[in-house]
């Protein structure tokens, strides 16, 4: 079982429903380690204290805000644990609002909301509520030494939170959204809209792979057993002069027909080796501590 993010209850109105939080997705990547090159060792990080001159434990840490550059303010652990919101218990449903209309630029995490036993009818009261009027929940929610702002939204018959960035959060970046006066013809818009619908396809996560990490996993192949590996082939692209003869050459090539499948088959492959990849990695450490 997932271990638990936060525990608590979400209310709506006189209702309230206990619910625990599990962590919904996470990121799937080959990491490495620091190694001195000399010797082939990791490396370890130390807390060096500059005034001291000297490797500092963990246990001699305390938080530390910078006012000025010449001033540190000391804030303790309990002082942080008395001044935490009530949203470190309670979600309180600020409102509801049409799913829609949230930009999902917003968005950061995203989270399994799970009800506690006594709190299954109500919650399965909310989740086909929100399935019936398509309408997210608003709320607070404190956690990790901060408070979020969350949305709630029915998902696959369950409830599914996400933290959202708040509004200063979002970045803006100048220009942005600025082309709205380049004049497009109407014949460009046509043909882009056939290779847009010969492109399109109903979202399936399982045809879209990471297909950079299995290239990672074929180096690290080649490394134990002394080989190399390819140099990965990209193509050379330049900005397009004539919109209507790239857009008509693209319909006409078919590149929504045999080459997509071709795409999708490869990345089949790609995805069986890298699912297989792991337990064979596991193997060899296996086979090498023994």
């Amino acid at each position: 079982m997932a271990s638990t993010i936060w525990k608590g209850y979400v209310t709506f109105g006189l209702i309230s429903i206990p619910v625990r939080v599990f962590a919904a997705a996470r990121p799937d990547r080959i990491s490495f380690h620091q190694v001195h090159e000399p010797c082939q060792t990791r490396i370890k990080q130390q807390l060096y204290c500059p005034t001291c001159e000297r490797v500092v434990e963990r246990s001699e840490l305390v938080k530390g805000y910078e006012a000025d550059k010449s001033h540190l303010v000391i804030v303790e652990d309990e002082e942080l644990k008395k001044i935490a919101p009530a949203t470190r218990e309670t979600m309180d449903i600020l409102e509801f609002v049409k799913l829609d209309e949230v930009d999902p630029l917003y968005f950061d995490a995203s989270y399994y909301l799970l009800p506690e036993d006594p709190g299954r009818r109500a919650y399965q009261l909310l989740v086909e509520t929100m399935e019936k009027t398509g309408y997210a929940a608003m709320a607070k929610l404190a956690m990790h030494q901060r408070e979020y702002t969350v949305i709630i939204r029915a998902r696959e018959h369950g409830l599914t939170l996400h933290t959202i960035y708040y509004a200063n959060e979002v970045r803006e970046v100048p220009g942005y959204g600025a082309t709205t006066e380049i004049e497009v013809k109407p014949q460009e818009i046509q043909l882009a809209e056939q290779l847009i619908r010969s492109l399109a396809a109903e979202f399936d996560p399982e045809k879209y792979v990471d297909a950079y990490q299995a290239r990672v996993q074929e180096l690290i192949e080649a490394r134990m057993h002394g080989g190399t590996v390819t140099e990965t082939k990209t193509r050379k692209l330049a900005p397009v002069i004539d919109l209507m003869a790239a857009l008509q050459r693209s319909l006409e090539q078919g590149d929504t027909g045999d080459s997509r499948a071709a795409a999708r088959k490869s990345a089949a492959r790609t995805a069986s080796s890298s699912k297989t990849a792991a337990p064979r990695k596991a193997a060899r450490a296996v086979r090498k501590a023994s």
